[in-house]
């Protein structure tokens, strides 16, 4: 069993609780908790630690899986993992400057801009009504004023977004769709505060803030659609041992990992994750290789067998002589492999983006013809650059920037509702275009079950009792299997580290866990008491909802494939089960990663579907991504969409939705082009009030509002 498999502080405990203060103490460490999952887990790490000396504070991440340490005198890393370990929580170090910052400044800013804008939107179209209405002369001109005195501070705070990403684009040589955006807010407001000065009878600071305000909601939409995206690679690096233990001359060191040279020696602990390729020269253990393979069943490592960087240490201290170290480590190729599947799926053009190219420059040329045609009809400077403001507001690209973040929004809303998180802003236009599935099989397709027919009915309760409030999927498959069996009363129930559980059972020791803890082989184990330990029988069974959801998207016309770490028999029998005639057995990180490039060289666009650390190159490599929230830190953040709930059925209807939004997205572009035949005449005509562009520009943005919410119903 490769975590903890129980809590003892977990019985009878309720879940949720608010987040201690934060460290307060000189220097910070941050730890991470794989095995977490409740309040008692929270005090239990927070009272552990601040028992410590030197531990000013500590602050437990339930959501994160980590807690931050901070220290008034020099503490070290290992001492606080000691102390966890001592108190039976697993915990490893983190280096969360590889992760960034978790803070939403952006957005934060973006929804501030936006609050802005909106409140003085509301302001000014009070006082434009009123002229519109009929108010002249100073009362006129009055409202004018107030109105560039509220317009003007406001653009010049709330349009900032525009005028960044519009200037670092012209800086550059090229065109982006902020730039005629930031042309129109600029002229708009420059020519409204002109016509206010000299007591003209047209301002369009209606019209300045009221493209400001719907283009921040499309900025913000847009934003939070992309908000949850974070590097896998990132968190994969996070994973690496910073500081390792080295044994040189019979003298045991920490040392940081850069310090490692080939040839040296290196003792791991049980619990301990492998930080580098090598070769085991003394010791015996069982080790967790699913990083590598995907699969939840431990190896055995004894003297000459070869472990990899990333690999887990199980039950039993090993020494091992580095074989490679640094850049040439496993764990540090898959990073190099996850950010480079990153960055080709990173340039994938949005349909924004490419209606973008041919939108801004039409808009520039149209704008500078209508004003150089009014020029040489009318010589009036002043009428001229009027008319061709008025273009430029009433061409601004104010639907087109909703089109996207609208729809995507509303389909994500809808995806969510049925236990999906789109985490990617361009997942759905992606995934409309999917021809081709390609599934990982553990813990993906299947999940381990138990078989009970081989344990006679004492030792069914005694298992029942010890496994019925676990977490592991191992645990949880006993206990699901037991289900009808009535509990056995046991007491002193504890968890051992990489090991499994034991218990009292009327005054004997019982003990459920791997093989090699109870000293029976390779498997998972119950001995009761001295009687010889029992094997308990596990096998994998189809995943709730996976035959399903394979027949659906077959019938859909998605080809289907089954990529597994698993063995050939084993792959096979599932493949069998759903269907599958396509599959690949015995498949490490590199080969996914190189299957799904094959089928995009035939031009598949590939979805990749699957939850283990080795799938996450391929997770990032495919054409779009899905994994469960079960799933490795790494394999989630390399992911489009997130599966919230432990069946497969919500993904049943992901491509549906996903087509139907991208033609959402293009009914969108049409009624913005639409408005556009419509409106640019009428503003190359002069016709174009304040009036007149304010109103066309807000219909139009609400029309493409209320085509995205179509979305949430049927598709």
């Amino acid at each position: 069993m490769t975590e903890a498999a129980f809590c003892p502080a977990c019985v009878g405990l309720p879940e949720g609780q608010l987040e201690k203060a934060a460290s307060n103490g000189t220097n910070q460490i941050v730890l991470s908790l794989p095995g977490i999952h409740c309040v008692a887990c929270i005090n239990g790490v927070e009272r552990s630690l601040r028992a410590l000396d030197g531990v000013a504070n500590a602050r437990v991440n339930l959501s994160m899986k980590r807690v931050t340490i901070g220290t008034s005198q020099p503490v070290t890393p290992e001492a606080l993992i000691d102390t966890l370990e001592l108190a039976g929580f697993e915990a490893r170090v983190l280096d969360t400057s590889l992760l960034g910052s978790e803070a939403d400044s952006y957005g934060s800013s973006l929804l501030t801009r936006l609050a802005v804008s909106g409140f003085a939107n509301m302001n000014i179209m009070l006082l434009s009504v009123a002229v519109w209405s009929g108010a002249v002369g100073e009362t006129m001109h009055l409202f004018h004023w107030i109105t560039a005195v509220i317009a003007i501070p406001t653009l010049i705070y709330a349009a900032q977004p525009f005028f960044q990403s519009g200037w670092r684009a012209l800086k550059v040589g090229r065109l982006n769709m902020d730039v005629p955006i930031s042309l129109a807010i600029i002229l708009a407001s420059g020519i409204s505060l002109y016509e206010t000065i000299y007591g003209g009878a047209h301002s369009y600071f209606d019209a300045a803030v009221t493209l400001t305000f719907f283009l921040l909601i499309g900025r913000y939409l847009d934003h939070r659609s992309r908000k949850a995206a974070a590097s896998a690679a990132a968190q994969l690096s996070a994973l690496e041992v910073p500081r390792v233990m080295r044994l040189r001359d019979g003298v045991r060191q920490m040392v940081d990992f850069g310090a490692l040279a080939i040839g040296d020696l290196i003792q791991v602990l049980p619990g301990g994750r492998i930080p580098v390729d090598g070769q085991v020269v003394e010791g015996d253990s069982q080790i967790d290789r699913a990083l590598l393979t995907g699969e939840s069943r431990l190896s055995a490592a004894t003297v000459g067998t070869k472990v990899t960087a990333g690999e887990v240490n199980m039950t039993g201290p090993l020494t091992i002589r580095a074989a490679t170290v640094g850049a040439d480590t496993t764990l540090r190729k898959m990073v190099t492999m996850v950010d480079e599947a990153e960055a080709m799926r990173n340039r994938y053009t949005a349909v924004a983006d490419k209606a973008a190219a041919i939108y801004a420059p039409a808009v520039h040329l149209l704008a500078l013809f209508a004003f150089a045609g009014w020029m040489l009809y009318s010589g009036d400077f002043r009428l001229s650059l009027n008319i061709a403001v008025a273009v430029l507001i009433i061409t601004c690209p104010c639907a087109m920037g909703l089109a996207v973040p609208a729809v995507a929004t509303a389909a994500a809303g809808r995806l969510f509702r049925a236990g999906l998180l789109v985490k990617d802003g361009t997942a759905l236009e992606r995934l409309a275009e999917v021809d081709t599935v390609v599934f990982d099989k553990t813990g993906t397709l299947t999940m381990p079950a138990a078989a009970r027919d081989m344990l006679d009915a004492r030792t069914q309760s005694i298992a029942l009792a010890m496994t019925r409030n676990a977490t592991h999927p191992v645990s949880q498959a006993i206990a699901a299997a037991l289900g009808d069996v009535t509990p056995a009363s046991i007491t002193n129930q504890q968890e051992h580290a990489g090991k499994g559980l034991s218990a009292l059972y009327k005054g004997q020791r019982v003990r459920l866990g791997s093989g090699a803890w109870l000293g029976a082989g390779h498997g998972t184990f119950i001995q009761i008491g001295e009687d010889k330990p029992q094997r308990i029988a596990l096998q994998s069974q189809l995943r709730e909802g996976a035959a399903e959801l394979v027949r659906a998207w077959q019938d859909y016309g998605l080809k289907i494939h089954l990529v597994s770490g698993d063995d050939a028999n084993e792959t096979a029998r599932i493949a069998a089960a759903l269907n599958i005639e396509t599959w690949q057995a015995a498949t490490r990180p590199a080969d996914k990663i190189a299957y799904i490039k094959r089928l995009a060289a035939g031009g598949a666009k590939v979805l990749m579907v699957g939850d283990g650390l080795n799938d996450t190159g391929a997770l990032a490599a495919a054409y779009a991504s899905i994994s469960p929230a079960t799933a490795a830190d790494a394999s989630r953040a390399a992911s489009d969409i997130v599966l919230l709930n432990d069946s497969l059925m919500p993904l049943i209807e992901v491509p549906m939705v996903a087509r139907a939004a991208l033609a959402r997205i293009k009914e969108n572009f049409t009624i913005s082009t639409v408005y556009n035949v419509i409106a640019v005449p009428v503003a190359l005509a002069g016709f174009a009030t304040p009036l007149i562009a304010s109103i066309a520009m807000s219909a139009s943005s609400i029309t493409v509002l209320l085509n995205a919410l179509r979305m949430r119903g049927r598709v």
